[in-house]
């Protein structure tokens, strides 16, 4: 499945369990997970998106440790399955 597929499926999820999810881009900082996404439970998730079968690059790998390390809940997902997964963890 294609990045944007897979990063579609997940707006579309976490939209329909009542949460918002948000592109995150920084011009000043490379490598930041795609999406913020919010939960009705109070729950702040950063998700890093690829392509079914693809891993993040290096940068992406830094900023998901970086965020991990101060207890952020950031997660990489490449599919579907692993969407509503998230989706049933956190709602």
């Amino acid at each position: 499945m294609r990045e944007k597929d897979v990063e579609a499926y997940l707006v579309k999820s976490v939209n329909a369990s009542g949460g918002l999810c948000w592109k995150w881009t920084s011009p000043n900082l490379a490598g930041v997970p795609d999406r913020i996404c919010i939960f009705p439970s109070g729950s702040v998730v950063f998700v890093e998106v690829k392509a079914t079968g693809k891993k993040p690059r290096a940068m992406q790998t830094k900023r998901m440790l970086q965020l991990g390390a101060v207890k952020a809940n950031v997660h990489w997902l490449d599919s579907p399955s692993q969407i509503d997964i998230l989706i049933e963890e956190y709602t």
